[in-house]
């Protein structure tokens, strides 16, 4: 097992979840997108490297397992919020201006939960380097 491939590959992916929930909490007050569209507030999948399926197929061969990795991105359910305001350029004609329905503190929430998977994947990669700089140690000495 490699435990610093393992620990990278989450690094990695945590990494980008922080990336998707900083765009979702940027993005809180975007009524229109290039597409004309209001934002949507998206989720990044992520998941083992290896599915069930392939490491029964090996069947009693020796693998290691080899992390996780990003498997999309889903656009979150939940709709848009309609803000009445006639003043802004981007009202429609009863002068509603549409924006995604975000919740900020969900949002916040998620940002600290990833961030210390974040930090625990950090621990763990540093672990691993003590446990491997330590049987370095026993090698020369043995």
């Amino acid at each position: 097992m490699d435990a610093m491939q393992i620990s990278r590959s989450g690094l990695d992916v945590e990494w980008q979840r922080l990336q998707v929930i900083a765009q979702n909490l940027a993005n809180i007050d975007t009524s229109k997108t290039i597409t004309g569209a209001p934002y949507r507030a998206l989720r990044l999948v992520s998941g083992p490297s290896e599915t069930f399926a392939d490491v029964v197929a090996r069947k009693g061969t020796s693998g290691k397992p080899t992390g996780v990795k990003v498997l999309g991105l889903e656009v979150q359910p939940g709709g848009v919020r309609r803000v009445y305001d006639p003043n802004d350029p981007q009202a429609d004609a009863k002068g509603f201006v549409t924006y995604p329905a975000i919740d900020h503190a969900g949002e916040m929430t998620l940002l600290i939960r990833t961030s210390r998977a974040y930090e625990a994947n950090l621990t763990a990669m540093s672990i691993a380097h003590q446990m491997y700089a330590r049987a370095l140690e026993f090698g020369r000495q043995g």
